[in-house]
């Protein structure tokens, strides 16, 4: 019994030694498959990230050695910088009415596409194939001159017999015409959705409607909440590639007239490629990423009371 137990105990050690040296293997095999973006990841995304951390603290303009100021740069942007909450509150105003309303003709243009037709495909397409190029440059330079004193929009209000204004040039309308560029660019916004409302089962509108719920009652009781968790999805991301809003700003307007669309990413470009002022554009960075943290944190918290989940069954979290 003595050596028939430990010719078993001996296979039993041999046959975990294998499998670890299996596992070894494919753990070794994972991490090789896996090294390119790791590596990328490393030294492309962590380290930047580290890099404009630790210039946030200092005085650095390319031309000379980081010097440490401690939290200077942050004081300053806090205490003295009148551009920093001029740039924020027109940031804050352009996500406040942006965001809203691409949302809400995204989901206008998804539910009018969600429908069994020929040649929805192609109307599908055609919705969808502005945004592949929505936010270059050409396009927002197309837009400047559509939008000009001499513009194509005031041409044709001009058939009409009706005066045009300067739409870029005016302080009270120039913010105006990128929110509405903004708001054009819903087609990733739209598709999103349109994935979404082909998830909610035609069950329950079928049972909506033996119970004698119209259109709207089934749109309220039925399609938002079913929709909700992607409508939070969608409104996270619309938050926060608003607050990064540069080109459209830039090339259209150069952020005026009298700074009334001087976004805080253009702001932060200036400061760092303008004036050289690399420490101060990383603090710049930081805040901002801090505040879209916190809206983030708020949304995420504010969530429980209105996206509902399947699998919570119907609830809230």
């Amino acid at each position: 019994m003595g050596i028939a137990a430990e010719r078993a105990a001996a296979a039993g050690r041999g046959a975990s030694a294998r499998r670890r040296k299996a596992a070894g293997d494919a753990n070794l095999a994972g991490y090789l498959f896996i090294s390119p973006w790791l590596i990328g990841f490393l030294l492309l995304t962590l380290w930047p990230i580290a890099q404009s951390f630790y210039l946030s603290f200092t005085e650095y303009s390319l031309l000379s050695d980081p010097a440490w100021t401690g939290t200077d740069n942050y004081a300053k942007i806090f205490a003295e910088d009148a551009t920093f909450a001029k740039s924020l509150s027109v940031t804050f105003l352009f996500v406040l009415f942006s965001v809203p309303l691409k949302l809400f003709f995204s989901l206008l243009v998804a539910m009018a596409l969600n429908r069994n037709m020929r040649g929805m495909n192609l109307y599908r397409t055609a919705v969808y194939f502005p945004s592949l190029i929505g936010g270059s440059i050409a396009v927002a330079a197309l837009w400047r001159n559509m939008f000009g004193l001499d513009g194509y929009v005031n041409q044709v209000l001009a058939w009409f017999g009706i005066q045009g204004v300067g739409w870029i040039s005016n302080p009270d309308t120039s913010l105006g015409t990128l929110i509405l560029l903004n708001t054009w660019q819903f087609g990733s916004t739209m598709v999103i959705f349109l994935a979404g409302l082909k998830q909610i089962p035609q069950e329950l509108y079928e049972s909506a409607a033996v119970d004698g719920a119209g259109s709207v009652r089934k749109f309220v009781r039925i399609t938002l909440p079913m929709l909700s968790p992607v409508m939070f999805f969608n409104l996270v991301l619309g938050v926060i590639g608003s607050f990064q809003t540069f080109t459209s700003a830039f090339i259209i307007t150069k952020g005026g007239p009298v700074n009334s669309t001087y976004m805080y990413a253009m702001f932060l470009y200036e400061k760092a490629f303008k004036h050289y002022q690399m420490g101060y554009a990383s603090a710049l960075a930081w805040v901002l990423l801090v505040i879209v943290a916190l809206l983030t944190v708020v949304n995420f918290a504010a969530s429980r009371y209105w996206v509902f989940y399947e699998s919570d069954g119907g609830k809230t979290r």
